[in-house]
């Protein structure tokens, strides 16, 4: 009898923990093929900057952390350079792969592509099996099918934490049986990815290195007690940043499940009481998942007063304005400050994108979407729903605004005076 063979198509969702797509394709097949492509597509070849070498040192040494995972197991993960659809019906044949199991993503692009992939395995008659693995509550568990999901996040909030369950962690695989492989392709570096021979790879945030045990380690560290999470800082502090864990990079790479982070922070409160921060990052996984299901009930109209796909005018008088802000030469110290931390890092805490947004649109009257682009070139965390969405929100211009917690701009700007 022929062997089944999975193709396990890796994307956003770079561990071994707590990976439902894994799990099933492990239970359902004799051997799999883990996959990982490398697409052009998300590299600007043509102006490298410091953040997007931040984004892209993150994401290879995620993906080595996946290899030397699978490698414990005598696996490994094939390494693709190139476009899904320029490869996969290769690889079924290949192989002799019976179906490809990936999680589908909800931004226009990435739903292209997955698109372009299925129609390609319809012709060789593979199915193309979607998992929804990056959020906390599953599609299936909400108390509300995904055209009724309530626009208000406060009412999203409340029904869900009410009716809904988060599951239970799905265990780590111990034991794979990989599809054999002769060469499994090897790991691209900044150089690779960006066409740039003499490209120089420094800075970031100091200690945040990309993959599945970091992501974990880093989860203990902030949860021990001692920790910063403990603390109680200053009112005029907290009231300007909040807390901050630092678990967004590895969330948005996949390298940490949600709900991984969700029951280590009860089990924490179960051991050391209630405590107001841990209460800021399960808030923080709430408003990812409103997000994404506000994308996918409503797609890219979630959006109400533009398009994705920016058309920037080149005449417009604010353009200067734009570039100043964009490279920290405001003349706003705390604005500029910040830009220039975000520039440097690829990343700020979510306080301070709020302060340099609500600067962006409603002291400069600027575009909120031509923001909403650059961080999407410079997050090393950035996820398309949550940066989208939280723009959209600032701007008064998402399906939220009715929301008792919608953004209030009053405050911003009353910081940014101080």
């Amino acid at each position: 009898m022929k062997s089944k063979k999975i193709l396990v198509w890796f994307r956003n969702d770079l561990r071994l923990h707590d990976n439902e797509m894994l799990a099933e394709a492990i239970a359902k097949s004799d051997h799999i093929l883990p996959v990982y492509f490398f697409d052009p597509r998300y590299f600007d070849q043509e102006q490298v900057t410091r953040s997007g070498v931040i984004q892209g040192r993150f994401l290879i040494e995620s993906v080595v952390a996946l290899r030397r995972a699978m490698q414990k197991l005598q696996g490994d993960v094939l390494i693709i350079n190139g476009k899904p659809e320029d490869h996969i019906t290769e690889l079924v044949e290949r192989f002799e792969i019976g179906e490809v199991y990936h999680h589908r993503e909800v931004a226009p692009a990435e739903t292209q592509v997955s698109a372009n992939v299925e129609d390609l395995l319809w012709k060789v008659k593979v199915n193309l099996k979607h998992f929804i693995g990056h959020t906390l509550y599953n599609k299936e568990d909400l108390p509300f099918p995904i055209k009724d999901i309530p626009d208000v996040f406060t009412q999203f909030k409340k029904k869900t934490e009410r009716d809904a369950i988060v599951k239970p962690c799905i265990d780590r695989p111990e034991q794979i049986n990989f599809v054999e492989v002769e060469d499994w392709g090897g790991v691209p570096t900044l150089a690779d990815l960006f066409h740039a021979p003499d490209l120089i790879e420094d800075g970031g945030l100091v200690g945040m290195i990309g993959g599945e045990d970091a992501g974990l380690e880093h989860l203990v560290e902030i949860l021990k007690p001692g920790s910063s999470i403990y603390m109680k800082p200053a009112a005029k502090a907290a009231e300007r940043q909040g807390y901050n864990s630092h678990l967004s990079a590895w969330l948005s790479l996949g390298c940490l499940s949600p709900r991984q982070v969700y029951w280590s922070v009860r089990k924490a409160e179960e051991q050391f009481g209630a405590n107001p921060n841990f209460n800021h990052i399960l808030l923080g996984l709430l408003w990812r998942d409103y997000y994404r299901f506000m994308f996918k009930k409503h797609g890219a109209g979630y959006l109400q007063d533009a398009q994705l796909k920016l058309e920037l005018d080149a005449q417009d008088e604010q353009e200067l304005a734009f570039s100043e802000w964009k490279s920290g030469k405001t003349g706003h110290a705390m604005i500029d400050s910040l830009m220039v931390e975000l520039n440097q890092t690829g990343y700020l805490p979510h306080t301070s994108r709020m302060l340099v947004a609500t600067f962006l649109i409603h002291v400069l009257k600027i575009n909120w979407m031509k923001g909403a682009a650059y961080f999407e070139e410079r997050l090393i965390d950035y996820t398309t729903a949550s940066n989208w969405g939280n723009w959209a929100c600032i701007a008064e211009g998402s399906k939220n605004i009715k929301s008792k917690n919608s953004f209030d701009v009053d405050k911003q700007l009353k910081l940014l005076e101080n």
